[in-house]
């Protein structure tokens, strides 16, 4: 079984061309630089095959192969890894880092350098915190990267929880300014419209709670799309009107 431990490796050491360094950093130190020479050598080629296999066959770059040199470059780098930091530390620095870095952007250039970026930063927290608390370096290494994670899943721009959550409160928001846009419209010609433009009778004729219906409310109001006309019977202003206008066009 090849099992690594972190703390072990500085004492396993060679001496290449007068360097004196541990084994796993010459053994790993290779194998980044052939993940390296082959990502930038096969950039276009990798990602054209990896997200499009049908494109990729057309234009003759063999996506069969292209694939399995990737499986080889993982399974090659696993391999080093586990004898040199054992496996929790490889799957939680293959898995953590790129998924927090797919949090954070969608772009693939980006992806990667964040990747790296978090699974270095996870690396010398995790030691800190292990030398701070006299505990294990790779569980350490391993909690800093889920740490890294939990923060992009809650708090990440686009994609995080928090996001996705004031995303989904703004759209239903903006869909209930709508629909009380479209019914003062509908309303106001009318000679029921002193009573169904009414503030009062608005929360009831559109089934809205009074807190959530103040909200919009209030949110048409700071948009200059309505205004009471003497007293509490809303009218809808110009701008009112014409976004009306792009809702009933749609």
């Amino acid at each position: 079984v090849l099992l690594g431990e972190l703390v072990f490796v500085p004492f396993n050491r060679a001496t290449l061309l007068g360097i004196d360094l541990p084994i796993a950093l010459w053994v790993m130190g290779a194998i980044a630089l052939l993940d390296l020479v082959a990502i930038l050598l096969f950039y276009k080629e990798l990602k054209l095959s990896t997200f499009d296999e049908g494109l990729a066959a057309a234009l003759g770059f063999a996506p069969a192969v292209l694939h399995y040199g990737l499986m080889s470059l993982v399974s090659i780098t696993a391999v080093g890894a586990f004898d040199a930091v054992g496996a929790v530390l490889v799957v939680a620095l293959m898995v953590a880092p790129p998924a927090t870095a797919y949090l954070l952007t969608s772009r693939l250039p980006h992806m990667l350098v964040l990747s790296v970026g978090i699974g270095l930063l996870s690396s010398v927290s995790g030691y800190c915190l292990a030398h701070s608390v006299n505990g294990s370096i790779a569980g350490s290494i391993a909690t800093m990267t889920g740490v890294f994670f939990l923060l992009a899943f809650f708090f990440a721009p686009t994609r995080g929880l928090v996001a996705q959550h004031l995303r989904r409160r703004r759209v239903r928001q903006e869909f209930a300014v709508d629909m009380l846009l479209v019914h003062l419209h509908h309303h106001e010609a009318s000679e029921e419209a002193s009573e169904e433009n009414a503030v009062p009778a608005l929360q009831h004729h559109l089934r809205w709670e009074a807190r959530f219906a103040e909200q919009v409310l209030r949110a048409a109001h700071e948009g200059g799309l309505v205004e009471p006309n003497g007293g509490s019977v809303l009218h809808l202003r110009p701008e009112g009107r014409e976004r009306v206008e792009r809702v009933l066009a749609r």
